[in-house]
């Protein structure tokens, strides 16, 4: 007698998120800080790595937040939200937002043009995508989040930070 996939699949043991956090860590990626604004005009932003191209046409990404932040619920709130891609000069600010600091803001220089879906982080991104939420998907402990992009500003031309093996590193030239 031969088990059924859906048996044999629901026998395996399950990955920790502690082994699935050091699997992914071998996988770098790019460092964004998404950001939005609440009802009251507050500026919101998460350090996030999870930011991924759907669609040439529209122009879609999508972004994973953490359930219960306020930057996701900023975003949710105002209908929109910018990915702000950091330069490879940027390192203090991907930890700056990644570590909970409420005057974060207070710390670096940063823009809201009225026509922004979230405040651009002018000195540390070297490109900022403004994006409408078109559609979320609840999962786990994050959202996905899919936003079309509406307006996409290049400021620097310089490399991108990364991410990986658990350290910020920059492109290589070679």
């Amino acid at each position: 007698m031969t088990e059924s996939p859906a048996t044999a699949a629901s026998s395996l043991p399950t990955a920790t998120p502690d082994a699935f956090r050091t699997m992914m860590s071998g996988f770098p990626t790019g460092v964004c800080v998404v950001t939005s604004v609440d009802g009251a005009g507050t500026p919101w932003g998460m350090t996030c790595s999870s930011v991924c191209s759907v669609a040439l046409d529209p122009p879609t990404l999508l972004v994973c937040l953490r359930s219960g932040s306020p930057t996701l619920d900023a975003a949710l709130e105002h209908g929109g939200f910018t990915v702000n891609m950091l330069h490879e000069g940027a390192r203090d600010t991907a930890e700056l937002f990644a570590s909970g600091n409420p005057r974060r803001f207070d710390l670096l220089p940063w823009e809201q043009d009225p026509s922004a879906h979230g405040p651009h982080l002018v000195r540390d991104a070297h490109t900022m995508a403004d994006c409408t939420v078109v559609m979320t998907q609840p999962f786990g402990d994050h959202v996905t989040v899919f936003g079309r992009v509406r307006r996409i500003v290049r400021s620097r031309p310089q490399s991108p930070l990364l991410y990986g093996l658990r350290q910020f590193r920059t492109w290589s030239a070679t």
